[in-house]
Parts: structure tokens; C-alpha cells; sequence
């Protein structure tokens, strides 16, 4: 491409939601580069660079075409034999197709081909502009941005995620002319809010970067996340501790300054006393402060909240009014965590699940002590053949599992559920066993969280969510298309990795009937059928979570046509398929069971229970008949040992055997006790492959 230019879009707003502000400033380049790209103005979206701060979206393109290039450009019309009349005038077909090239007859050419002759207009398209082309690019997409809910402002009809104030467009040193929201673009952007509250002229799309800088505002996105992080590390470090930075709690922080100053505050040590869970939900979820460890990893008194002006100078021995600012807020803040530890450690955990029947699970399901009752129950299903101890220490997690959803600081604080339940049952003085299957019992919590390290937590979890997919299903609620409100499909994901890592190697189908048992009457769906759905919920996740580890569709699919008893036994058939798949043998193989599946699908009817060994007459089928009888034991004992890799290699053994039977019987043959006893010997070779999975579903 010649004549290139840089191109700047520059979207200036009130304060954007700043949990929402990295996707905004990707999906804006994204949509503008793919755009550009088929338009022919880049070679690549990687031209496409975006920035973003808390009150604006920017998007750079480098090297930008300033224009399309020409192209010629032809127009096939009327067939020559239907182009003129006798007299040799043009007829109406081509007088129309002059009209729509807006030439006359003369402009036009012959186009000859092996299938016949036709007018043709050829003309020279002029590309359009960069300039030309942008204004609708960047309308379209910022239309495409994903925002959740836009807003209306003033007395315009436009909508955008916040009121929009000025609009920058550059190529090169050029203003490109759009009007959006009522805006029209220039080359003036605005500086901090504080520190250079004023309009800034940019020169060039180039200039953006130093021409912000210098008016204290960093709109380099990923500079300004990585200078808070240096900011953060180096104030810990010069306070003798280590900070702890949560990757969400980071990106919201960078997407709330624009000017990042990193200060260290401190705290008052009583506050210690609190569980810390609560004193890091303080001061991260509502006050967007970093928390710090000492060198045992405990708590310290110290905070590091990032500033978004220039710390003001002061006096030795003087406070920092920044510092003492945020100290006064936080002090506040800790205090209320403690009235509530307080206000909660006097009631008690056994007095908070007392209110459980006055809070409502859901209406047609109950409240949340009948939804406890539910889980007291199936608990016990799930640890059948513990000890009685074990079981009963389960049922009184349990039973308490959801107490702490009335206290004070889970009323605060949602997300220590189960975590504020573990310190309660601890000051009540409950087994360690009940109080940690109390905060184990909601992991995970997301796709790759850690699972229950107790045998009763991880039994607590898997009841939690068995109860909630079975009643929510019963009362008609199951996910459809991208609608899943009571996040089932994140409940089954779990559930799935419960039952696959947490060491729950139980039969899936009888804790489904279990849950369903236990549901209130009157439910829209029961029973049988309600089995059913949640049991092909259940496996539809496990297909999208095995594929998501890398195994194929079709080797999921051969193991779960054997219908595994445990979902850790289809996975341990799935992982010995899958190596076993590299072996020579498996095409052949893979083919008989294909040839076996379809004679036996269409030959059913003829089949016979038993092999008659009196009625083998070729010496091949003799020989298949006697390697079946000697690997079906084998194969048998390595499957009841879960070896199904080894079982896979026995199986292989019959590759030679099966090969020739193919090669010198005739499976079909006319003399009917020949053929169903052949039908039969096919009949042992597939139930022989089936002990491990369904050869025949693999594609080669």
C-alpha cells in the first residue's frame, strides 16, 4: 500500500463502568479493524492498537491507507444474440443495462467465452477515501460494542454506555469530519480531571500518547496497569511486607485512575482479630485497597490504595492528607466487620440456622431448611459405606451448610459464604470436619477453582448441586440457549469435576433419583422423566468438558455408548482409548467393528444366543471362536481392575485372527445354521470389544 497515514478515534465520556472497560476498548478495535481490513485500508488487525482510561475509548491505526485503490471493475449484460434488433438498434435488454451503468450503447464491449458472446461494460472504480469511509466504520462499531445497558442523555436520541462530551478523529495532522451523538469530532481532547482540567490540542494521531501524558492522564492501558503493579511492589516492599494483587481487583483499580499514585496506609491492629477474610473484603471489594502479608503470610495492618493525583508534599513528621484520608475511611469500614463478627460470634451458628425456615430457597421448592434437610439426606446416600461417625458429621454440615446466610456479615460480605460459616462453627465449637465441609461445600465456584479438600465437603458440594439442578429442573427452569439463571450449567460442570477429581467415584443416575426423591410434591416435572432430563443435562456437560480437555467428540461418544456405572470410569476409558489410538492396529480394528456393527444391525433377527462349536467348519473361524474365549476372561479381569489400556492391547491381539475370518468366511452364507452361528461368533466379537467401548463410533 502507498500513502498511509496514522488514524486516531478518540471517544471522550463521563466516568465508563471500569469492570467493563477493557472489553469496550478490544471489541471497539476489533470491530474497526475487521472493517478496515475488508475494506482493503490494512493488511492485518494487528494495525489496530486500543486505549482506554476512565473517561475515554481510543483506537490508533498505523499505517492506514488514505485510500482504496482502483480497480477495474466489470459488468457482464445482455447476450450478443439479444443485444441488438434486426435493424441493428439496441434493444430494451440493453438500453437497461446502459441505464444501470450510466453509459450509452457505444461504451460498451464483446466478451467472448466457450459458451457464447455477451456485452460487457469495463471501467476503471476510483477507491474511495479513508475519510470517506471512517465515519460509518467507527458509527458501526461502536453500535456493536457489548454494553449491557445503554443510556440517553440531553435532548439527542443517542444511546451509548455513558453521555459522550468530545469526539477526536485524526489522519495524520487532518480532522476526519464525523458527528456522533449530537458531537462533532476535532482534534481537541481534554487532560486529567483535576490536574489539567482543559481542552488539549493534538497536532497528530501520532501525538496522542505524550500529548495526554503531559496533561497527567496515561491512556496507554496496559502501561498504566503495569506501572500500578511496580507502584504496589515497591510500597510493600519499603513497608517490610508483600502485597497480594487479585487480578480482578487490579484491572478495576486500572480502569478507575488515570494517574496512578500507590500510597501505603495502615490500620489499627485490633482489627486483627477479625477473620481476615472479612478485613481483605473490606478493604478490596469496597474501598479498592491491596492487602499486605508478613513473612508467615499473616495479615498485616497495612493497606495500598492507588491514587489518582499527585501526593501532595508535606513537612516531616506531618500526616500525608491522602494517607490519612483513606485511613479515616477504612477505619470506619473494619469497624463495622467487627460489630458484626461480634454481633454474629454471640449468636451462634446453631441460633442462625434456627431462621433458615423464614428465608425462602425458591417458592415452589421451599425454604433454605428444607433445601438443608434435602442435602442432610443425600449426604448420606452419597457416603454410604462410611463410617457411621462420618456420615452423621456430614449431616450436621449439612444442616448448617446454609446458617450463615443470616448473618450479619455474610449480609455485607455475600461472597464469604461458607467461609464465615467455617469460623462460626470453630467459636461455637463444633468438629473441624463439619466446619470445613461447611465452606468446602460451594467450591467450585467457577470453571478451574479448587475442589473440597475433605471427603465431606467435596460429598456437601456435590448434594448442593444435585439438589439445586433437580429442582430447578422440576419446576420447568432448565437452561435454553444462552439463558441459564440459576447458572445449571456451572452447577453440572461442578458437580462433574466433583465426581471425577474429588474421590466420588459414584454411580451418577441413583443420586439423581435420590434429589428427586426428596423434592416437595406438586412440581411440574417428576419422576422418571425428570430423571432423564437432568441425566442428559448431566452428560451433554460431560461431552463439553471432555472436549474441553482435548479429547475428540467421537472417542467420547464410543465410551459413553458402553454406558460407563461412574462418570471416573468413562473418563479412565476415555484416557486408555485415547492412547491406545496411536497403535497400528486400531484402523483395522476400528474397521471389523464397523463391518461387525452394520452386519449385526441388519441381521438381528438372526442371531443366535450361542456359539455351536460343532458347527464351525472353516478353520479361520475356528481359530476367531478360540482367541474370543482366551481374551474374553483377560479383557474381562482388566476391565473389572479399571486397566482398560491393557485391556485395549489384548484386544489387539485379535487384530491377525479377525482380518482373516473376513478375508476367507462368508458371514452371510445360504445355509441358514451356518450363517446364525457365524451371526453369533460376530455377536461374542463385538460384546468382547464393548467391555472397554464402541470401536465402531471412532472415525478411523
Amino acid at each position: 500500500m502507498t500513502d498511509q497515514n496514522s488514524f486516531l478515534i478518540e471517544i471522550g465520556t463521563e466516568e465508563l463502568p471500569p469492570k467493563s472497560l477493557r472489553r469496550l476498548a478490544d471489541a471497539f478495535a476489533k470491530h474497526l479493524a475487521e472493517q478496515l481490513l475488508a475494506a482493503q485500508l490494512i493488511e492485518n488487525q494487528q494495525q489496530a492498537r486500543w486505549f482506554a482510561a476512565p473517561r475515554r475509548l481510543a483506537v490508533q491505526i498505523d499505517q492506514l491507507a488514505v485510500a482504496q485503490q482502483s480497480r477495474m471493475v466489470e459488468r457482464r449484460g445482455p447476450a450478443l444474440t439479444a443485444a441488438w434488433d434486426e435493424d441493428g438498434n439496441p434493444t430494451k435488454a440493453t438500453l437497461g443495462f446502459c441505464r444501470s451503468c450510466g453509459v450509452e450503447p457505444t461504451a460498451l464491449e464483446t466478451m467472448r467465452t466457450d459458451k457464447g458472446e455477451w456485452l460487457v461494460y469495463r471501467a476503471l472504480q476510483e477507491g474511495a477515501t479513508a475519510a470517506e469511509l471512517l465515519p460509518a466504520m467507527v458509527a458501526s462499531s461502536l453500535q456493536r460494542l457489548p454494553i449491557d445497558r445503554r443510556m440517553r442523555w440531553g435532548s439527542g436520541d443517542g444511546e451509548f454506555v455513558r453521555p459522550v462530551h468530545w469526539i477526536v478523529a485524526l489522519l495524520g495532522t487532518e480532522v476526519v469530519d464525523i458527528e456522533l451523538f449530537g458531537v462533532h469530532s476535532g482534534r481537541n481532547s481534554r487532560g486529567h480531571r483535576f490536574h489539567a482540567n482543559r481542552e488539549i490540542e493534538l497536532t497528530s494521531a501520532d501525538a496522542y500518547l505524550d500529548s495526554l501524558e503531559s496533561a497527567h492522564v496515561i491512556a496507554d492501558y496496559e502501561r498504566r496497569r503495569e506501572l500500578i503493579v511496580d507502584q504496589l511492589q515497591q510500597q510493600a516492599t519499603e513497608a517490610g511486607g508483600s502485597v497480594v494483587i487479585p487480578a480482578e481487583l487490579l484491572e478495576e483499580v486500572t480502569s478507575l485512575v488515570e494517574w496512578p499514585n500507590a500510597v501505603v496506609g495502615q490500620f489499627d491492629q485490633r482489627f486483627l482479630q477479625v477473620p481476615a477474610e472479612a478485613l481483605v473484603a473490606s478493604m478490596g471489594d469496597h474501598q479498592k485497597y491491596f492487602h499486605l502479608l508478613d513473612e508467615q503470610g499473616e495479615l498485616r495492618p497495612n493497606f495500598i490504595t492507588v491514587a489518582n493525583i499527585d501526593l501532595p508534599v508535606v513537612p516531616p513528621g506531618e500526616r500525608n492528607p491522602v494517607v490519612a484520608g483513606n485511613e479515616r475511611v477504612l477505619r470506619a469500614r473494619l469497624a463495622d466487620a467487627e460489630y458484626f463478627w461480634q454481633a454474629d460470634c454471640k449468636r451462634g451458628i446453631e441460633q442462625m440456622a434456627a431462621g433458615l425456615p423464614g428465608v425462602m430457597f425458591q417458592q415452589q421448592l421451599g425454604s433454605f431448611q428444607q433445601k438443608s434437610e434435602r442435602l442432610a439426606l443425600l449426604v448420606g446416600q452419597i457416603m454410604q459405606g462410611a463410617e457411621a461417625d462420618l456420615i452423621n458429621l456430614g449431616r450436621q454440615a449439612a444442616l448448617l451448610s446454609k446458617a450463615d446466610l443470616l448473618s450479619d456479615m455474610v449480609g455485607e460480605f455475600p461472597e464469604l459464604q461458607g467461609v464465615m460459616g467455617e469460623y462460626y462453627a470453630q467459636v461455637e465449637g463444633l468438629p473441624a470436619a463439619v466446619g470445613t465441609a461447611i465452606r468446602e461445600h460451594y467450591l467450585p465456584r467457577f470453571s478451574g477453582d479448587q475442589l473440597p479438600t475433605s471427603r465431606l465437603g467435596a460429598a456437601l458440594a456435590l448434594a448442593d448441586r444435585l439438589d439445586s439442578l433437580a429442582g430447578i429442573f422440576a419446576i420447568g427452569s432448565a437452561p435454553t440457549g444462552d439463558k441459564d439463571p440459576f447458572a445449571l450449567r456451572r452447577s453440572a460442570l461442578g458437580a462433574i469435576r466433583l465426581l471425577l477429581d474429588a474421590d466420588l467415584d459414584q454411580p451418577l443416575k441413583p443420586l439423581i433419583e435420590a434429589s428427586v426423591e426428596q423434592l416437595p410434591p406438586g412440581l411440574e416435572i417428576t419422576g422418571a422423566a425428570l430423571v432423564e432430563q437432568v441425566e442428559s443435562f448431566m452428560a451433554d456437560r460431560f461431552r463439553g468438558y471432555q472436549e474441553s480437555q482435548g479429547y475428540t467428540p467421537d472417542a467420547i461418544e464410543a465410551v459413553l455408548a458402553v454406558s460407563p456405572q461412574t462418570l471416573l470410569e468413562g473418563q479412565q476409558r476415555l484416557q486408555a482409548l485415547t492412547q491406545f489410538r496411536g497403535e497400528p492396529a486400531v484402523e483395522s480394528l476400528v474397521a471389523a467393528n464397523k463391518r461387525v456393527a452394520n452386519i449385526l444391525a441388519k441381521s438381528a433377527a438372526e442371531v443366535s444366543e450361542q456359539v455351536d462349536q460343532a458347527v464351525l467348519t472353516d478353520e479361520a473361524e475356528k481359530i476367531l471362536y478360540q482367541q474370543i474365549g482366551a481374551a474374553s476372561s483377560l479383557v474381562g479381569a482388566l476391565t473389572e481392575k479399571r486397566d482398560y489400556l491393557l485391556a485395549c492391547e489384548q484386544l489387539a491381539e485379535l487384530r491377525e485372527p479377525v482380518d482373516r475370518f473376513f478375508d476367507a468366511v462368508m458371514v452371510m452364507a445360504e445355509e441358514p445354521e451356518l450363517r446364525r452361528n457365524r451371526l453369533a461368533l460376530l455377536q461374542q466379537l463385538r460384546e468382547l470389544f464393548l467391555k472397554v467401548a464402541d470401536f465402531s463410533s471412532l472415525q478411523g
